[in-house]
């Protein structure tokens, strides 16, 4: 008889650190339907400065329409021709779209088994993709959980060099109201993260 497969045990702050990216993910796929504002309305923080911008979003999302933050998305994000912000890792390290980052990470996708969805259109190097990457790659949602070393790798390859940059922007962006703590949350989260790689490679 066959032993069952184990399901690999993911300790609690790494489940949380998925369940953050994957998070920001969703808000930056897409503008939230009533269900995500109404789930992210249910969010406390604490004292912290990424706690603040967690507080300050669960507000901000008891008080807002799904009309009016797919204005605001389309604004940030779409716009007429363009939106204000080109969320894309390869707009941010090189001012071109579709350039060598988009094409590292596709190189490192496939090393990994990963893919783009077939009804997705948007280039992989964009910050949503990135995020939701990070998270399945932390618990495993596409193979075995990736060890530290491996996390560190993508995230200082692909996510390090401009995440920080771009939540910044988006906090400071002209067309947000929602989407500023987003930007804080993003950011916030961002350096925590940054240092922990580097204080788990010391």
């Amino acid at each position: 008889m066959t032993e069952p497969a184990q399901t690999p045990r993911i300790a609690e702050e790494d489940r949380l650190r998925a369940d953050l990216y994957n998070f920001l993910g969703l808000l930056l796929s897409g503008p939230p339907d009533r269900m995500l504002l109404d789930q992210t309305a249910t969010l406390s923080g604490d004292a912290s400065d990424l706690g603040q911008g967690i507080a300050t979003l669960a507000k901000l999302a008891r008080l807002t329409r799904p009309a009016t933050v797919q204005s605001e998305f389309n604004r940030l994000f779409i716009g007429l021709g363009r939106g204000e912000l080109l969320p894309y890792a390869s707009y941010y390290l090189t001012g071109f779209l579709n350039e060598k980052p988009l094409a590292a990470l596709r190189q490192d996708m496939a090393a990994r088994g990963l893919a783009r969805a077939d009804n997705v259109f948007e280039p992989e190097d964009n910050i949503a993709s990135l995020m939701e990457m990070m998270g399945a790659m932390i618990v495993g949602r596409f193979g075995a959980p990736a060890s530290l070393d491996q996390q560190r790798t993508f995230f200082n390859k692909h996510i390090a060099p401009w995440a920080g940059h771009f939540f910044a922007d988006l906090e400071a962006a002209k067309g947000s109201v929602f989407y500023v703590p987003v930007g804080t949350v993003g950011r916030c989260f961002m350096q925590i993260e940054a240092e922990a790689f580097r204080m788990s490679a010391a």
